[in-house]
């Protein structure tokens, strides 16, 4: 337990080291451009109807997206356990001179389990760093040309964010030659 409690300490360390480089410690906020709070704001009742159907379109594709990204890394967390509750068995093959490739093996699959988290957390590093850019508005384009780029625009980088996380695991397979 000691060994694997080292290993997740370690890696935890780098973690909130990029965290912290990052400025992850406090909330970003992001705004959306005067000229699109403007535009909308004009609108009347009839013109405002496709607008609440770009929004909830765009809003249901935002909220899918979350829940896959959410069960990503909730699915991350108990391969954190399933790895620890289990690692008593391959670490005790390090007891015999033939199966001690078992073991070395695991620690290796441990290790990448724990640097997951690291391409997770840069992911949303990136994907912070494209939201929080002003989108390029027209100002003379409709309303609802302007809603469905602006909602174009987040659920592409949602779009990068979720491909990101989820292939977070053979990102660091690769890396780590597994």
């Amino acid at each position: 337990m000691e060994l694997m409690l080292a290993l997740f300490n370690i890696v935890q360390g780098v973690i909130s080291t990029i965290m912290t480089a990052a400025g992850f410690s406090s909330a970003q906020h992001t705004t959306l451009p005067q000229e699109m709070v403007d535009t909308i704001e004009s609108c009347g009742f009839f013109e405002s109807i496709p607008l609440w159907a770009v929004t909830l379109i765009g809003g249901l594709f935002i909220t899918i997206m979350s829940f896959i990204l959410i069960m990503t890394v909730y699915g991350r967390f108990f391969k954190l356990y399933m790895y620890t509750a289990l690692a008593p068995v391959p670490l005790s093959t390090f007891a015999g001179e033939p199966s001690q490739n078992v073991g070395k093996s695991f620690i290796k699959s441990y290790c990448a389990v724990c640097l997951e988290g690291a391409v997770i957390v840069l992911a949303c590093i990136i994907f912070s760093l494209f939201a929080a850019s002003p989108p390029v508005v027209n100002p003379d384009a409709a309303a609802v040309t302007q809603v469905w780029a602006y909602i174009g625009e987040l659920l592409f980088n949602m779009l990068v964010l979720v491909g990101s996380v989820k292939m977070s695991d053979r990102i660091i397979r690769e890396m780590m030659g597994l």
